[in-house]
Formats: structure tokens, C-alpha cells, sequence
């Protein structure tokens, strides 16, 4: 069933203020829900905190509009006048959201093991399994057929999402959110190359990973992403991470505070990321390479030297059409050719002008 909140009541909550019109005066009006600009309704709030949008207030519906100081007397409806309005209607979303949630305590098909600690508060869904000598924080949320291994400790108010994997010994801070699928303190790629006594084939001896995986406060985890245990050291992610989905996390990363990393980012063994820093979709980050905090790395780069300079990088070609891209890629190949050329010419332009200025001597 979806909530109503009144205005004021709503800007309390944000810390915004409320400046009404057509006679609410007292903010006593309810909103149902949140929607953009265009398509909200008088029932549902908007926001502005992109000043593109800034020309669709005059026609907007909605009941109320989140909105900067600069903007706010544009704004025809009621507003709800916040420094950070993005901001204000990321924590209003969630007023608003409708997740279905477990009952508190523990489900009679769960299977939890022995010496295991329960904060007061706690959701232990159907089918998850808890191994001995686990500790799990108050108001934690555990969603079904999860698995947490020995010996691994969970902190306040943290969301487990539905089969997730926390491997033997894993320490989660306060607050993190982790969603369906992925698997933290896993293996890490971890092997010794040596040749087979009998045949002389490549084997490989695998390195058991001693180390764990350390998460700090507020962390969030996108789905079907890995984050594989140390090998010797602890795999670190500090406070106020952001992961998104099908993201690969190597053995004795570090991640610094702050920083966001899009889907599908594959990060090698024993990388440093700095803080504050935004990993785009696809960019792959080489082993033992450190990254400047405050760095910039756009979607599909390759990252294979260290960045010791904050600053915006890429690399590879945009898009082009296939006949065109075709032709660049030949010619790619063609660059140390074309090389030698331009040196030769140098080499004889540089001998002509020598001989040039010997005759005028």
C-alpha cells in the first residue's frame, strides 16, 4: 500500500523549506509519490537539479517541485527549497519505496549454525544459511537463500540481498548494502605456473588465499559482482564506496573512500584506487598500478601504467561506422611503417639542408 505524506512533513524530513501556494499555507497537502517534471501529477513531487530541465516548471503538474534557492522563484507550484536537490530527492525516494521486506526474526527454514550472534531487530529470511561463530548487527536485513560463512562479521542495518555469498571471515561495516548474486571473499586468481615432471605440460599449484575481505561503513554493492579475498593482506574497500553490477574486484585490492565504480569494471590483483575517484563502465585496470585520488577514468579505458596525477583519462576510438573503422584499423597497423617513413624523409630532409648551406659557405 503506498504511503501519503504531507508537505510539511516531507520538508521536515529533508531539512527543506517549504514555500506554499494557492491557499496550503500550512503544507498540510499529500504527496503519493515522486516523478519527473513532465509526468508527475498533482499528488507526486518532482525535482530540479539539472538546469536543462529549468524550462519545464511553467507546465509542470506536479504538487510540489524540490528546487534550488536560484530556481526557486520559477517555480509555480508548491517548492520545497533545498541546497542539494538532488540530493533531497534521492532520501525522499525512499519514503516512497515499496521493496517488500522479511519478517523480523528469524524464518523457521533457516538454517543457523552454532556460537551465531543476532543484533535485536534483525530480517532473516527464508532459506538463508548462517554458519558457526557469525556476528550480525542490529536491523540487519538478510534476504533469502543468502549464505554467510564462519566466522564473518556483519555490522548494523546491513542489507544482504538474495543469494548472496560472504566466504569465511569477511567484515562488513555499518550501513553496507550488497544486492543479488554476488559472492565477497571468494578465491583469488592465485596460482604457481610449473611444468609437469612426466609430460612437460604447463600445470598450475594453487596459492590458498589467507587474507579476507574488509568493507567499511555505507558501502553499496550492485548485483552479480565478485570481490575475491586477499592472498596474504586483506582486500580493502573503505567507508562510502559505490559498486555497481558485474564488477570484478581481485585479490588485495584497494579501494579508497569515496570512490564509484561503474558496471562491468574488471580491477586486477593488488591495484590501489584513490579516493574520490569514478571508474567508468567497462575500464580495466591492470595489477600492482596505483590511481591518484580524484581521478577521472572514463567508461571502456584501459588503465595498464599508475596514475600519480588526478586528472580525466581515456583511451581507445569512439564509435564510427563499420567501412570507416575498418580503414582506421588498417591503417593502426600501418603506424610503424609510416613511422620509419617520416624519419627517413626527416633524416634526408636534414642532409639536403646541410648540403644546402655548406655550398653557400
Amino acid at each position: 500500500m503506498t504511503a501519503n505524506y504531507s508537505l510539511k512533513s516531507i520538508a521536515a524530513h529533508l531539512g527543506a523549506e517549504l514555500r506554499c501556494v494557492g491557499g496550503d499555507e500550512l503544507g498540510n497537502k499529500e504527496a503519493s509519490g515522486v516523478a519527473t517534471l513532465m509526468g508527475a501529477n498533482n499528488r507526486q513531487i518532482a525535482f530540479l537539479a539539472n538546469p536543462r530541465y529549468r524550462a519545464q516548471l511553467a507546465d509542470t503538474k506536479a504538487l510540489a517541485v524540490i528546487a534550488s534557492e536560484a530556481v526557486s522563484a520559477d517555480v509555480p507550484v508548491h517548492c520545497l527549497v533545498h541546497s542539494e536537490p538532488y540530493r533531497a530527492y534521492a532520501e525522499l525516494t525512499q519514503l516512497f519505496e515499496q521493496r517488500p521486506s522479511p519478517a523480523e526474526g528469524v524464518h523457521p527454514s533457516a538454517c543457523i549454525g552454532e556460537h551465531v550472534v543476532i543484533g535485536e531487530g534483525a530480517k532473516i529470511a527464508a532459506g538463508v544459511v548462517i554458519h558457526d561463530h557469525v556476528v550480525i548487527g542490529c536491523n540487519a536485513e538478510i534476504l533469502a537463500n543468502a549464505v554467510i560463512e564462519s566466522g564473518s562479521t556483519l555490522g548494523d542495518e546491513v542489507f544482504i540481498g538474495a543469494h548472496v555469498t560472504l566466504a569465511h571471515g569477511v567484515t562488513l561495516g555499518n550501513q553496507v548494502r550488497i544486492q543479488a548474486g554476488t559472492v565477497v571473499g571468494s578465491e583469488g586468481f592465485g596460482y604457481a605456473p610449473f611444468r609437469d615432471a612426466s609430460d612437460g605440460g604447463v600445470r598450475w599449484q594453487r596459492i590458498a588465499q589467507l587474507g579476507s575481505v574488509v568493507i567499511g561503513n555505507r558501502v553499496e554493492i550492485g548485483a552479480n559482482t565478485s570481490i575475491d579475498r586477499g592472498a596474504l593482506d586483506n582486500t580493502i574497500i573503505e567507508d562510502d564506496v559505490i559498486i555497481d553490477n558485474q564488477v570484478q574486484v581481485a585479490h588485495n585490492v584497494k579501494i579508497g573512500r569515496g570512490t564509484a565504480i561503474a558496471g562491468c569494471v574488471g580491477i586486477a590483483g593488488s591495484a590501489t584506487i584513490g579516493r574520490e575517484c569514478s571508474i567508468g563502465g567497462g575500464a580495466g585496470i591492470a595489477g600492482h598500478l596505483t590511481i591518484a585520488d580524484g581521478t577521472t577514468v572514463l567508461g571502456m579505458t584501459l588503465i595498464n601504467r599508475s596514475v600519480n596525477k588526478a586528472g580525466v583519462y581515456a583511451s581507445g576510438t569512439g564509435m564510427q561506422e563499420a567501412a570507416t573503422w575498418r580503414k582506421s584499423a588498417v591503417r593502426f597497423t600501418q603506424l610503424e611503417q609510416l613511422n620509419k617513413r617520416v624519419k627517413a624523409l626527416e633524416q634526408q630532409l636534414e642532409n639536403k639542408t646541410g648540403l644546402d648551406n655548406s655550398k653557400s659557405t
